[in-house]
């Protein structure tokens, strides 16, 4: 067996893991992991996933290396049970029972390796009625009460892209979880298998909306709540130039300076009068709608009213706090937010583009000691 040769550096380095390729949360999470420094290994299948975008622009698959087997070749599990038989964590996201049909589920992963972390990743679960359903980010979602609390009341929940689920809920949990296990395995010698589903993170995100809920603090109804764009000085307006700023000026010293700078400072008062919310509301939209959203920043600039433009995922990059401190990188010509958090002694980086199936074969059964991978091995003439 050779030495874990991991490709870059953080405070993953030297952690080995295998990601069973699909599409959203789960290389997601192990594209965290990668920029975390870890050796990830993405296992494609021929003909790519469903859903695929060119290879060469999919960013979550960047800091990994891919090889392509077919799980339904005769030797296709042996090859990825070699893997596992390396790895500190593996990711799946297949419905549940399918990685055991294939014959790389926990149990034989687990025989070849009982220290392996199996990371499984799904919407619903590993158990429970809908756990064979289909579905997606938004489907998952709508069960657990995070959906319906967006957006205005007169209108539909408003749709969160798949951030909400797919990957707060979802990838950011399996994470934790994984992580979590792999502390525990190098502490006792004993793996375990990691049941994330988008439905129990989901739901535990909202932890602190339930317990002010109890309390009588939040409605169960949306647009009508502190947090959730019922309050007037916590919300979005549009500006002058059909633009947008968002206001959060909750705490007392900033609403006041809020309004004193947009004008507006003889409505100190509403702010616990909820009766007067509606014409606060009013006048504030109609002060923002006087200047552009350029002139608005330039005001607020500077200053603890807790006021920000609403920026496009283009101009994101280019906002001079965010370009100072380097959230956005560009790498290979396509620009793309850096890996977080930032560690003092570990530093991560983009240190690849992303994987393109199969490329990798021939460095990771050297590195890994699985020469089964290589075509020339597993048929010999």
């Amino acid at each position: 067996m050779t030495t874990a040769r991991t490709p870059g550096h953080g405070p993953l380095s030297g952690v080995r893991v295998v990601e069973l390729a699909g599409i959203g949360p789960g290389p997601f999470a192990a594209m965290l992991l990668a920029d975390l420094g870890a050796d990830v290994v993405r296992v494609d299948r021929p003909g790519g996933p469903g859903l695929a975008i060119d290879p060469a622009y999919d960013v979550t698959n960047r800091n990994k290396r891919s090889v392509v087997v077919d799980l339904k070749a005769p030797d296709g599990p042996e090859q990825v049970l070699g893997l596992a038989a390396r790895a500190d964590i593996l990711v799946e996201g297949y419905r549940p029972g399918v990685a055991e049909r294939l014959g790389v589920g926990p149990g034989p992963c687990h025989a070849r390796n009982p220290r392996l972390v199996y990371g499984r990743m799904t919407g619903w679960g590993q158990d429970g009625p809908l756990a064979q359903r289909a579905g997606h980010d938004i489907a998952y979602i709508a069960p657990t009460g995070t959906l319906g609390m967006i957006g205005r009341p007169d209108e539909p929940p408003a749709v969160p892209a798949n951030l909400l689920g797919d990957y707060a809920g979802g990838s950011l949990y399996l994470v934790v979880g994984v992580l979590s296990a792999l502390h525990h395995a190098r502490a006792s010698g004993t793996g375990q298998v990691v049941d994330a589903a988008i439905v129990d993170g989901a739901a535990h995100l909202s932890t602190m909306i339930h317990g002010m809920l109890a309390a009588g603090g939040w409605q169960d109804r949306r647009g009508a709540n502190l947090l959730d764009g019922g309050c007037p000085y916590y919300g979005t307006y549009e500006t002058a130039d059909g633009r947008y700023m968002a206001v959060g000026a909750l705490e007392p010293q900033f609403y006041a300076e809020f309004l004193t700078l947009l004008g507006v400072g003889e409505r100190a008062a509403a702010r616990k009068d909820v009766t007067r919310w509606g014409e606060l509301r009013e006048e504030v939209a109609a002060r923002f709608k006087s200047r552009t959203r350029d002139e608005w920043t330039a005001v607020f600039d500077g200053t603890d009213a807790c006021v920000a433009p609403v920026l496009s995922l283009r101009e994101a990059p280019h906002h001079p706090h965010l370009a100072a401190r380097g959230t956005f990188t560009d790498h290979g010509g396509i620009t793309q937010p850096a890996p977080a958090p930032r560690f003092s002694a570990t530093p991560t980086s983009v240190r690849t583009g992303p994987a393109r199936p199969g490329a990798d074969t021939a460095d990771v059964a050297r590195d890994w000691d699985v020469p089964g991978l290589l075509p020339a091995l597993r048929n010999p003439q």
